[in-house]
């Protein structure tokens, strides 16, 4: 069996992250229970927004605890795949709208190599 590209995340972690930083990592607790408690966004959708972002950033920790937390909140195993659809369109979007600078570029070049 190979080692997982990422680690488990154990109550020893956790701890030693939190002692090398205890104010910081207080205040980072907070900070996020802050932002995905219920207000103007209901907190399910705060974890679909979550599902999607951590899709984006790729970040494998975020993609479970979020995912677990929006199933908690009520969400649908469809609502997940459409959030996490949505995050594929934007991640895809981002590429494509900035193929605008790789053209301007082309373009540029095309000017530059006209004059020569």
């Amino acid at each position: 069996m190979t080692e997982p590209v990422y680690p488990s995340s154990s109550p020893a972690i956790a701890e030693k992250r939190r002692s090398l930083a205890p104010e910081t990592e207080k205040a980072f607790q907070a900070f996020s229970r802050q932002v995905f408690a219920d207000g103007a966004l209901p907190a399910k959708t705060k974890q679909l927004i979550a599902v999607a972002v951590a899709h984006v950033t790729q970040c494998p920790y975020c993609i479970r605890g979020h995912t677990r937390a929006a199933l908690r909140h009520g969400a649908s195993e469809q609502e997940l795949m459409e959030a996490i659809w949505v995050a594929a369109e934007m991640r895809a979007g981002g590429a494509y709208a900035h193929a605008t600078i790789s053209l301007s570029v082309m373009e540029e070049s095309a000017k530059a190599h006209e004059h020569h």
